[in-house]
């Protein structure tokens, strides 16, 4: 019962630490296909490509902001991705979903950028990526503050860690991927994916202790 009580608040405050970016646009299923804009893209239809920067831009620029630490950076990464995806549209063959190609694209940017620029693991960046959005308008003001600040400490503890291992963890945790599309987008295999993951958990579980003692939830 207290390991599930554990688990269920890291749920809850990873949900706090998305809820806190900008939320994604709501749209109905698309009449066109993803492969559909792909052809047409090919073919020199920028409108094409701009429908595909539509679905995918707010997506991509929250998970961006939980791995890059600031709005900006995270700003500049997702462009540079998109720039890239058409660049290289020649190059996708298919195999794989879009978006899933996309975000590959994106976490070398992400990588890359990171490699040129001072370590991001401060607080202050941290503060910045976690926003100041309420989770919950109907919440107690006691309860939303507490919410914001566990998320700011989640995305604090998560700006701690190696970038393998944060990619991983917000892929997982905040964005819901499998473990399969892990591995497409991070070009791993799965088991490597997996035991990533149950290293993440515990680096993340560690730093989570330090800062809420036996609150802290087991990950896994």
């Amino acid at each position: 019962m207290r390991k599930n009580a554990r688990r269920n608040l890291l749920r809850g405050t990873f949900s706090a630490a998305a809820a806190s970016t900008p939320p994604e646009k709501s749209v109905n299923p698309p009449a066109i296909t993803d492969a559909e804009l792909v052809e047409a893209a090919r073919a020199g239809d920028r409108d094409a490509f701009g429908d595909l920067v539509g679905r995918y831009q707010d997506r991509l620029f929250n998970t961006m902001l939980r791995i890059a630490g600031s709005r900006e950076d995270a700003a500049d990464a997702a462009q540079d991705a998109f720039v890239q995806a058409y660049l290289k549209l020649d190059s996708f063959r298919g195999d794989a979903q879009f978006f899933t190609w996309l975000y590959r694209i994106a976490m070398n940017v992400a990588l890359t950028r990171r490699r040129r620029a001072r370590p991001m693991a401060s607080i202050d960046a941290a503060k910045e990526g976690a926003g100041e959005e309420p989770m919950d308008g109907s919440a107690a003001p006691g309860e939303r503050m507490m919410a914001d600040e566990r998320a700011e400490q989640v995305h604090s503890a998560l700006a701690e860690l190696g970038d393998q291992h944060r990619k991983i963890l917000v892929l997982r945790e905040m964005e819901g991927c499998s473990y399969e599309a892990i591995a497409e987008i991070l070009e791993l295999p799965v088991g490597t994916v997996r035991s990533r993951l149950f290293r993440a958990r515990l680096q993340l579980r560690d730093r989570l202790r330090s800062m809420w003692g036996e609150e802290a939830p087991q990950l896994g």
